[in-house]
């Protein structure tokens, strides 16, 4: 198929594919216009990225969510009309009529009209407070409902579906502040087409303790209000008293328009079209969700792209067509990850299936492979889908598996990744599904052209810009190529800095700069960005040990060290101080408990060996810690990636097995290193014989007593890729182990990149333990002194962060939700607990 000069072609629909398609087109005339091209968009505004469209209750904007902006389309030669949709096809003459009654001649149409909200036949679903969740309007209409009915402490919202797009409403009802959020599901799990009953579970676990109300095999009969919302009414005679209601029950092709023009359509919905994506009418085709290509409407917004290519590149003269579109997908909702891929529900005893569970930290991976094992055929995640691109593409490319292929998800024995990584994927896999780029593509971009970064394959190819899932994949890429090539790979922190994090941490140091927006002028460019603005506030806390709020440093950290404390489901913030070894007096006790009791705040002791107060709002965080203060804490950096804990047993003092004081050497440990500013978070251990009660081994230095003195183990680490500790030293003195955590802490520090614990960081370092051990024991760098001296200073330097705040006015008064908000707390206001905490009365 070609076209002469000046083709008339009318796009029906702006949403995410019909502007890619637009986008297409236009790449592919290169230098010569080779159509006249008409977009009709029925919503007010240009296209938008809908996939992210959940990120708007998070502050973004409708600007941030914009695809293009408006002049881009004239620019491009592009007459485009919104708040006009197309409202007659005259096949015969060839002529579409909008709304405003705008006649535009075609030669050849594109269907991009997307999907609407599907809405069960509900009793009472016209009523004031019940919603859609498809587009930012509604979202607007969401929020001011909330501003104006779901205020105060008794609010209730709840979601009738629990699939994807009911989880994303769920999570706008948590941004919105609603007290009590129910999500309510026909089938009897959640995601019923994504994952299995086992993975389902340990999803509901987590998002039930996020505050989530699940209500399952559960048929909503009606409702219930006069005018507004008041409830729900179940067929099992059930009933759910809420104050908004938001539909996300699936989707429906819009193919209204299409079947009023005669074209032909399925019964359940769909414009049907062949694998070249015409319709029945061979001058008029269908992308995206309104399509129903090879018996399926696909949802997603990959194979929505893959058809605006196909038929790009088919009106430009290209022989393409649209093939089955692989459905997998990985989403994180609501903070949980979630994916699945391939064939996820393959079964025995034509399939083995491998599962791997752990209920207490919410996981749940399953894979599926060929009865001989040597082929991956799907899989399912939750909780951790870090694995998920390689899983894909093993399942994809029908890569032979491992002997054990079980390593697939729990990694294998020897502590390398399984399989060869992204450079053993064939030449024509798919890196990026929403674009269609393959490996290929890629490495010639990376080796021929010099696109090695991220940013710079963004603007060539449009990789990562669609779902983002392929980033880390193209990145493992670039440094696999530019290894291939004996480049050195430089890992620059974005787009604003040209330089890698310990690069900028020697220009900052021999410079002496002390603020942001000196680091800015002096190596930077542009504005900066939420990846370096905390990277920097990081390295100017290592370096100089200043208060991160003062000198207009409070804007570039990350929001928990914004307010000094971890912001909490609802809004609330984390009181967390700082407990030694564990030790502590009955009159801290004592002043611990007062001050949870006049707040209201929930208490937790915690594993490591602290007491958490959970609830506290901002407001009242300043005079919170001016009580504690005032009783001898200071902050625990809870907050901080800095050293949170030293885990200790009771150790020689009590224990009949210990044989050293571990309790001590722990306070010891802990009150050295309070703090310091490090790439990620670090925690340690100090256990006081071999039995290992303070697991040590799983820290980022733990430390174990000997007959004979300390065994320094570092870089392990717990979470959901727990890594034991290495042996670093042997039967050292104390004095000598804390000069090897000098060494070990500052090298991490200087060398790491950015939010990387010290397990990933020794296992990718050249030489492994082999080479620590050289730097830091035998010092063959000659830079032992140096750390040990940087680190000496920083330990003389330390000043609690929140006895600053509450002896500096200044300081205190950045502690309000709002610039405007009142010193005095308004008395009418009433707070509620989100979870009651049992009283000691309830015992009795």
């Amino acid at each position: 198929m070609s076209t002469s000069k000046n083709k008339q072609i009318v796009v029906i629909g702006n949403g995410m594919v019909g502007y890619k398609f637009c986008e297409k087109l236009v790449a592919k005339q290169k230098n010569e216009q080779s159509f006249s091209l008409t977009v009709f968009g029925e919503e007010p505004r240009v296209a938008y990225d809908r996939v992210h469209l959940s990120a708007y209750f998070d502050g973004k904007t409708a600007d941030d969510l914009t695809l293009a902006p408006e002049n881009w389309y004239a620019e491009n030669g592009i007459q485009l009309y919104l708040t006009d949709p197309v409202v007659d096809i005259d096949r015969e003459r060839k002529l579409v009529r909008s709304h405003h009654g705008i006649v535009v001649p075609y030669d050849y149409l594109i269907l991009a009209t997307g999907s609407g909200a599907f809405v069960p036949p509900v009793a009472g679903v016209e009523k004031d407070g019940v919603f859609v969740y498809r587009t930012i309007e509604d979202l607007e209409l969401i929020q001011s409902h909330t501003r104006k009915t779901c205020t105060g402490s008794t609010s209730r919202g709840a979601v009738l579906g629990g699939g994807l797009l009911g989880l994303e409403a769920a999570k706008a009802l948590l941004d919105l502040g609603i007290n009590e959020a129910h999500v309510i599901e026909f089938a009897p799990r959640l995601m019923p087409r994504q994952i299995d009953e086992a993975g389902s579970g340990v999803l509901q676990r987590k998002l039930e303790a996020l505050g989530l109300t699940i209500h399952l095999s559960k048929s909503t009969q009606q409702i219930t209000g006069d005018d507004t919302i008041t409830g729900l009414q179940f067929a099992d005679g059930t009933t759910l008293d809420v104050d908004m209601l938001i539909i996300s029950a699936g989707i429906r092709p819009r193919d209204e328009l299409a079947k009023a023009a005669g074209l032909a359509t399925h019964p359940r919905g769909g414009i049907v079209v062949d694998n070249f994506l015409q319709t029945t009418d061979p001058a008029i085709f269908a992308i995206g969700e309104c399509a129903l290509a090879h018996q399926m409407i696909y949802g997603l917004v990959a194979p929505g792209y893959d058809m605006a290519e196909v038929v790009a590149s088919r009106l430009m003269g290209e022989e393409k067509e649209f093939k089955p579109y692989d459905m997998s997908t990985k989403l994180k909702l609501i903070g949980v990850d979630v994916a699945s891929f391939g064939d996820p529900f393959a079964e025995e005893p034509a399939y083995r299936t491998i599962s791997y569970e752990n209920k207490a930290k919410g996981i749940y991976k399953r894979i599926n492979v060929t009865p001989d094992g040597k082929e991956l055929v799907g899989g399912i995640l939750v909780g951790d889908a870090e694995q998920y691109n390689m899983l894909l593409q093993t399942c994809k490319n029908r890569t032979v598996l491992p002997p054990d292929p079980e390593d697939l998800i729990l990694g294998s024995r020897g502590g390398e990744e399984a399989g060869a990584g992204v450079m053993g994927l064939p030449d024509d896999a798919l890196i990026c599904s929403c674009e269609a780029i393959t490996k290929a593509m890629l490495c010639h971009e990376i080796s021929e052209n010099g696109h090695n970064t991220v940013e710079a394959l963004k603007k060539k190819t449009k990789a990562c810009t669609g779902c983002g899932g392929c980033t880390p994949l193209v990145k493992d890429l670039i440094q696999g190529v530019m290894k291939q090539q004996g480049l050195y790979v430089r890992n620059t922190l974005c787009e604003h800095f040209d330089y890698t994090r310990q690069e900028l941490l020697d220009l900052i140091k021999i410079n002496r700069l002390k603020t942001y927006n000196a680091v800015l002028d002096h190596f930077g460019k542009g504005d900066g960005c939420e990846v370096c603005k905390p990277l920097v506030a990081s390295l100017l806390a290592t370096l100089w040990n200043e208060n991160i709020l003062e000198k207009g440093r409070a804007t570039i950290q990350d929001s928990n060290d914004r307010f000094l404390a971890n912001i909490q489901k609802g809004g609330t913030y984390s009181v967390v101080p700082r407990i030694p070894g564990g030790e502590i007096t009955p009159d801290k006790l004592i002043v611990i408990g007062q001050v949870a009791k006049k707040y209201g705040l929930y208490t937790k002791i915690t594993g490591g060996q602290r007491i958490d107060l959970f609830g506290a709002h901002v407001g009242d965080l300043p005079t919170i810690w001016a009580e504690l203060i005032a009783a001898g804490f200071e902050s625990g950096h809870a907050y901080g990636k800095s050293l949170r804990t030293v885990k200790s047993c009771v150790g020689s003092t009590w224990c009949r097995y210990g044989v050293q004081d571990s309790v001590s050497f722990a306070i010891e440990i802990e009150e050295r290193y309070k703090g310091v500013r490090s790439p990620h978070k670090m925690k340690s251990g100090v256990s006081g014989c071999i039995r290992e009660c303070a697991e040590a081994q799983s820290k980022d230095f733990g430390i174990i007593a000997t007959e004979k003195g300390w065994n320094l183990y570092v870089g392990g680490n717990g979470g959901s890729k727990p890594q034991h500790a290495q042996l670093l030293a042997s039967d050292v003195d104390k004095e000598t182990c804390i000069r090897y955590i000098d060494r070990f802490l500052m090298f991490y520090i200087k060398t790491a990149e950015p939010l990387m614990r010290t397990a990933p960081w020794l296992t990718k370092m050249e030489g492994g333990m082999t080479y620590l051990k050289a730097v830091v024991v035998d010092d063959v760098l000659g830079i032992a002194a140096d750390l040990e001296q940087e680190m000496q200073l920083l330990v003389d330097t330390f000043k609690c962060e929140w006895t600053e705040v509450v002896e500096n006015p200044t300081l205190s008064s950045h502690f309000t939700h709002f610039v405007n908000a009142p010193a005095q707390k308004d008395p009418n206001v009433v707070f509620t607990d989100l979870r009651e905490q049992k009283r000691a009365q309830e015992w009795k």
